[in-house]
């Protein structure tokens, strides 16, 4: 557990990705199985613990530090894992030294693994006592799902790679076909064994991802253009006896969405959109029929789904690609050549959910450009341009495929809470909660943004919330309705779990509005005509 500790300490403090990369290389080449493992795994997110979360170890804290103090501490450093790892009493003073002993991470994760739920805070406190607090702190982040220590998925597989000179394609396309510790992996990185065999399982291939559009333009007689719809992008593996659904991350979710693994029986890989049906069932001018992301979101990151919500949000997805077709591995052919075998194979999939994402009939990019302007459905993010000679690779390659993004919404909104972030951003006041004016002269909130601002704006709104604090709610303050910020949003769509009846899709602060009175700022109705 030490070595793991001292690697998630470097790492925290780390920013030069090529600095993660040789600590976590340098790790895997010297630590043994299957502690490596259980480490990889656990940075990226491949470990779970039903029993433990942060509740658990929030109550075996209270029961060894005051549990006032511990509030306060927590509202002060903005992380609990930190500050239980700072504020626990070190073993030393309570137990007898000679029976502390080193917690290999293998013990842990075992003992963590059978654990049930009321006896996790228990075993936690054991566990936390055996440890200093850089390792109490890898412990908790450990334990409980939250590693958040600047280590990507695709990092860790890059490091993997780097560490034992394999190609970092091939490295992903086995790691999901694995399970932790990941033995056979290492065997084979080492050189001690061969290839991991994974024909036959249900395994995810890494996505083709494409490169932002800026300002240049393209010759649309070597690229195609698509919608770019607004659902979540998802990869359907079928072995015929065995169907599984994985998100853009790698991430399976097949038991969010039975009701599209149900309906697939031909083998095969296929790429695509996963969206819930809206009202025009029937599709539109675009290839649509997609409700809003606002519904899709009902039903991500559920291990069971209601028949009533199968019901009222049937799922569906909008295929673009054929990775694989029974036997055959389709991704060196050209897009042109998958798309022909695609739309062949099409008549096979249940037509209620599955359809096939139309191509844009454009002559000339500055029609595309018009035709994109033009277009706010609530489903549609922007558009999509792939080349036609490409063929289907991992990762981003520069000039195959680009998305070009509708330019965002904006409304003028008015600050009416803040709270401190996490990890680097726990001694700030950076998340802000803003609202719009009802026609009443009322705030009503209408979103929360974290991003967008420079490190110089973020201390300057710092500041402005402490010197303008009119009330407190644990860790979050309320301001005075003076500030206005400029607030940038793709879509704004009906919800009814907020009191003004509508939630923003991916808010970010544009800019500082000092120069506004705040009533001046817009008004709900402003937003709701933005509604599609």
């Amino acid at each position: 557990m030490q070595a793991f500790a001292q690697l998630i300490d470097r790492l925290v403090y780390t920013r030069s990705r090529n600095g993660k990369l040789a600590l976590i290389a340098d790790y895997l080449r010297n630590t043994p199985d299957p502690d490596r493992g259980w480490a990889l795994a656990g940075m990226t997110g491949d470990l779970d613990f039903p029993a433990v979360k942060i509740s658990a170890v929030r109550k075996a804290a209270e029961q060894r530090v005051d549990p006032v103090l511990l509030k306060l501490s927590r509202d002060y450093v903005g992380d609990s894992a930190e500050t239980i790892a700072l504020i626990w009493p070190d073993g030393a003073e309570t137990r007898d030294t000679a029976e502390i002993s080193p917690l290999p991470l293998s013990e842990a994760v075992d003992q963590l693994m059978a654990v049930s739920r009321k006896e996790a805070p228990a075993l936690v406190a054991s566990m936390l006592d055996r440890l200093d607090a850089n390792g109490r702190y890898a412990l908790i982040k450990l334990a409980t799902g939250a590693m958040r220590v600047g280590v990507s998925a695709r990092l860790a597989k890059t490091a993997f790679a780097q560490a034992f000179d394999k190609n970092v394609d091939e490295v992903e396309e086995l790691w999901h076909a694995l399970s932790p510790p990941y033995a056979s992996l290492f065997a084979w990185g080492e050189g001690k064994a061969d290839k991991p065999d994974i024909s036959g399982a249900a395994f995810f291939r890494p996505f083709m991802l494409a490169h932002p559009l800026e300002d240049e333009a393209v010759d649309m007689a070597d690229y195609v253009a698509e919608w770019k719809w607004d659902g979540i992008r998802v990869q359907i593996v079928s072995t015929g006896s065995e169907v599984k659904l994985f998100s853009r991350g790698g991430d399976d979710i097949t038991a969010a969405f039975p009701d599209i693994a149900e309906n697939v029986s031909r083998p095969g890989v296929v790429d695509g959109e996963l969206m819930v049906r809206g009202e025009d069932q029937g599709g539109d001018e675009h290839g649509g029929g997609a409700a809003s992301f606002n519904a899709l979101q009902q039903r991500l990151n559920r291990k069971k789904v209601s028949a009533k919500m199968l019901k009222e949000s049937p799922a569906f997805v909008r295929l673009y690609d054929l990775l694989i077709e029974g036997e055959d591995d389709l991704r060196e052919l050209s897009w042109t050549e998958r798309r022909e075998r695609l739309e062949a194979v099409m008549p096979q999939y249940d037509s209620e959910r599955f359809d096939l994402s139309r191509l844009i009939d454009v002559s000339s990019f500055q029609e595309l450009s018009e035709l994109r302007d033009g277009t706010r459905d609530a489903a549609i993010e922007g558009v999509m341009l792939k080349r036609r000679d490409s063929p289907y690779v991992a990762g981003r390659k520069t000039g195959l495929w680009y998305k070009w993004k509708r330019d965002p919404l904006v409304a003028d909104c008015v600050m009416m809470y803040a709270q401190r972030g996490s990890g680097k951003r726990s001694s700030f006041y950076s998340d802000y909660t803003f609202g719009c004016w009802t026609d009443d002269g009322e705030l009503y909130p209408v979103g929360k943004a974290y991003s967008g601002f420079t490190d110089d704006e973020l201390k300057w709104l710092d500041r402005f919330v402490r010197q303008n604090t009119v009330n407190r709610f644990g860790p979050v303050r309320e301001v005075e309705k003076t500030l206005v910020l400029e607030v940038a949003f793709d879509s704004v769509h009906d919800s009814k779990r907020h009191k003004s009846g509508l939630a923003m899709r991916f808010p970010r602060i544009s800019r500082i509005r000092r120069d506004k009175p705040a009533d001046e700022a817009d008004h709900i109705a402003t937003l709701r005509n933005m509604v599609r």
